[in-house]
Parts: C-alpha cells; structure tokens; sequence
C-alpha cells in the first residue's frame, strides 16, 4: 500500500541530550491500523518551513505495543528540518505524518539471536527492534554496540540502562565512545574494522552465531562494517542496514548522461501508476529526475529523503527504459527486476511508465 500522510498531534516530548530529543504522536483508533509498524520502519515528517514543503524521515523507537509513535530526532548543523523540530515543536502542535515504511525491519518471533550495531541517532531503530524482540520472545537474546562521542551524546541512554536491568541475561549493552576514556580500553575509539574484530575476538560479539545482523548509522560505519562482516564469513543476507547518511555525507548530483540528455531533448512522455490512477506529463529538462519534473506539472508522488537512501519513492519500470543517479538502498535483484527511485530517475527512452502500485 503507497504510504499516505494523515496529520497527528504531538503527545509528549522528551529531552535525550542537549542535541536530541523524542516525539510521540497520539493515534485515534480510527488511524491505529494505517500506522500499524514493523520494528525497524520509520516516519516521514512534514511542515511548512519558510514557505517550502520539508519533510525528512525518521525511525520509528517504540516497540510493538506502544499506544503513541515516537521517533528520535538529533539536531544536526543547518539540519532545517532538525532545528524545527528541536526549536519550535511543543506538545499540543499537529504535524503531517506519512503512515510507516521501509525495509529495516526485524523477525519478531522468527529471530532468536541478533546483533545491533548502530552510532548516533542510528539507534532510533534498535530501540524499536531491541525491546520488540525482548518483549515479544522470551526465548530471545540481543546484542546491542553503540557508538557515540561521550556519555552525554547517548539518546535513549535511561531507556537502555532499563533494558539491560530489565532482560539482564537476554540483552547485552556495549558501548563505544570516541572522546570519553572509560576502564575498559577495547571500549573506546569508533566502530570500525579493528573494533568489530576486538569485540570478536575477546568473545564480547558472535555475529555468525546471530540469525540477523543489523546496522544504521553513518554511511561510513556501515560500509566498513559489512565488509569486516562479510570478511568474518558472515552471510549476506543475514546483514540489514540502514543509512542515516551516505559514506561521503552527501548525495552527488550528477551530470545528465548522453542518453538521458537525448532523450529530454526530445521530450519523454512519463506515465506513472499510482494507487490504480494513471496520470501523464511530459519531461524535457534533461537535469530533471521524474519526482522532480512531477511535482513541477502539480503531481504529488511518494517521498521523502530525496536521496536515494529511504527507498519510499520506490516503483517499476513497467515500460521505457531510465537511469539512476545513485542508489543506496535498492538490492541488486530489485534493479535487475525492475525497480528504480523516483527521485534518481532520468528517462533514456521517449517513453516512460513508472508503477508505484507494483513497488
């Protein structure tokens, strides 16, 4: 089902940091089941901001269960959406909500063993995937590393002190700090190759032993973290990863290709498929993806990062043929079958249809 924005009203606000605080949304029953969630989804925000439409996504951090949503937003520099939601959201405001989506998610009740490897706000969907598993199985068991500056920088640290107090012989909390010495010296520094090796190592992490591998956080830690994984022998399909941001920290724009450039020149008619409505408009700017030139003739098309990164604008070439600029989220099988982002598409054919339904 396309994800669709319903607006809801903020019911709690929690200070996590001085950079970082969590939102919960109430649902009415009549919306329970539109935002029902997997563990690992997330949220895609949206407000009016200085006169431009803004939305950025962020992870949902309840577990199954819970009456509210709350998602976990850390301030980021000239972050526009961020600084809104750290400055001027209070409890009692409304704020457009698309209904959950994406692939990060968690087996609950399937997975018996997973490791959780996440730095910064990448832990907004461990929490959710961390007390789900916990809560749900008893049979159970989470290993969770995480990375951060200092002790002061860790978002949801009482939440996961209660965790570990609460499930004490199911969950492992392991925490890495980069700025802050503490006793133990295989604790401190970044998660990169070294560290996931020394954790392997003293015993501390068994990722071959874990039914699920899952990472989020920087799109560095998680490149260097899959390879020194896959390099252990573990399986790639058993890692699950996330990206808060891609490995260079931003998206490149790139260059129209010759054949994307022909084939504007001689206008594209783009046909998209959206919840069964077919609708049409012609593209004849070569820099133009297809999101972008939809919104320009007034259609509304899913989605949010603009990326490449969350994989909500994700649907079918079901006739033409296109190129993407980047792509951080779509698996090779999905690319060979077909699908592409909206939001990286440039058109190489005279004629493009793109089915959302089929996503």
């Amino acid at each position: 089902m396309t994800p669709k924005f319903h607006t809801l009203t903020i019911s709690k606000i929690e200070e996590l940091t001085p950079d970082a605080r969590a939102i919960s949304f109430a649902l009415n029953d009549d919306l329970r089941d539109a935002y029902a969630f997997k563990p690992g989804q997330y949220l895609t925000l949206r407000s009016t901001i200085d006169g431009k439409d803004v939305r950025r996504s962020y992870s949902v951090s309840s577990p199954l269960g819970c009456n509210d949503l709350t998602v976990g937003i850390r301030r980021v520099e000239d972050g526009v959406f961020s600084s809104f939601a750290a400055n001027d959201l209070k409890v009692g405001d409304q704020l457009d909500v698309m209904t959950p989506d994406g692939r990060f998610v968690a087996d609950i009740g399937g997975m018996k063993k997973a490791l959780l490897i996440a730095a910064g706000s990448g832990i907004t969907p461990m929490m959710s995937i961390a007390q789900s598993l916990l809560e749900n199985d008893e049979d159970a068991e989470v290993t969770l590393v995480y990375g951060n500056r200092e002790t002061g920088t860790i978002m949801f640290r009482e939440q996961l002190e209660f965790l570990k107090d609460r499930f004490m012989d199911r969950f492992t909390l392991i925490h890495i700090l980069s700025r802050e010495d503490q006793d133990v010296p295989i604790l401190n520094g970044r998660i990169d190759a070294d560290k996931i090796k020394a954790l392997v190592n003293t015993g501390a992490i068994d990722p071959k032993a874990a039914d699920g591998v899952f990472l989020c956080g920087p799109g560095e830690m998680i490149e260097v973290a899959r390879e020194s994984l896959e390099g252990m022998g573990v399986a790639h399909d058993k890692i699950h990863y996330e990206l808060f941001t891609p490995a260079d920290g931003q998206t490149p724009r790139k260059a129209p290709t010759k054949a994307q450039r022909e084939a504007a020149e001689q206008s594209v008619k783009v046909e998209v498929v959206l919840d069964g409505t077919k609708r049409s408009f012609t593209l004849t700017d070569p820099e133009d993806t297809v999101l972008e030139a939809a919104h320009k003739h007034g259609l509304e098309l899913p989605f949010s990062c603009k990326g490449g990164m969350c994989c909500t604008c994700r649907c079918k070439v079901a006739k033409g043929s296109a190129e993407m600029d980047v792509n951080y989220s779509l698996e090779p099988w999905e690319i060979e079958a077909g699908f592409t982002l909206a939001c990286q598409t440039r058109p190489t054919s005279d004629e493009l249809t793109l089915d959302f339904d089929e996503s």
